[in-house]
């Protein structure tokens, strides 16, 4: 098992499924969106995609720059910023992939996830893949409890901002995008639910 840790990380399963799809390869810049330490970028880093990454915690960026320190030394630092997600310093249409894993459902109200997707298609450039896993209602719905602006109370005791199927749908249309996977939903023991949300701009 360790030789596969330090091939690819604690990678999400649902990234490594992207790339055993082809979608995600060597050369392309690639930005991942509230990376926190780097667990996405292990793989990504070895395999060489210009990695950016983004966060709001300084200690991440700095763990994230001493992972690219290691495996991708060309790599400036200044791709790896301290930030906010519904505010990135990049440019428009810079990165060919954007992964933002377990970050969305932390959005405050409906405003602050709108910005924050607003700015993850902004930096995407057209032809360009989206991989997003967030915490949804789907399949659990009568086991939450509303506190407001879609944010609930999960059995688990954490309380997220949860999407479902109509709005990730009906966010893919207004963006002008195209699912690239059906949307996929894990539910894990009926105390939280994670959907993936893969769309083509």
């Amino acid at each position: 098992m360790e030789p596969l840790l330090e091939t690819f990380g604690a990678i999400d399963i649902y990234l490594f499924d992207q790339l055993l799809k082809g979608r995600i390869t060597p050369q392309q810049q690639v930005l991942d969106a509230g990376c926190g330490a780097g667990r996405n970028l292990v793989y990504l880093l070895k395999m060489g995609c210009e990695v950016s990454a983004l966060d709001a915690a300084e200690q991440n960026i700095a763990a994230v720059r001493r992972l690219a320190g290691e495996l991708a030394p060309h790599l400036g630092e200044d791709r790896f910023q301290v930030g906010r997600i519904e505010a990135m310093p990049f440019p428009d249409a810079a990165f060919d992939t954007v992964v933002c894993s377990a970050v969305l459902h932390f959005a405050s109200d409906e405003e602050h996830f709108h910005a924050m997707v607003g700015e993850l298609w902004r930096v995407l450039r057209p032809g360009g893949l989206l991989f997003t896993r967030l915490a949804s209602s789907i399949g659990i719905e009568d086991r939450i409890d509303a506190i407001g602006g879609r944010r609930f109370a999960l059995p688990d005791g954490s309380e997220r901002f949860l999407v479902d199927e109509p709005l990730l749908l009906t966010l893919t249309d207004r963006l002008g995008g195209r699912l690239i996977d059906p949307l996929k939903t894990t539910n894990v023991q009926g105390l939280r639910c994670m959907t993936t949300w893969c769309v083509e701009k």
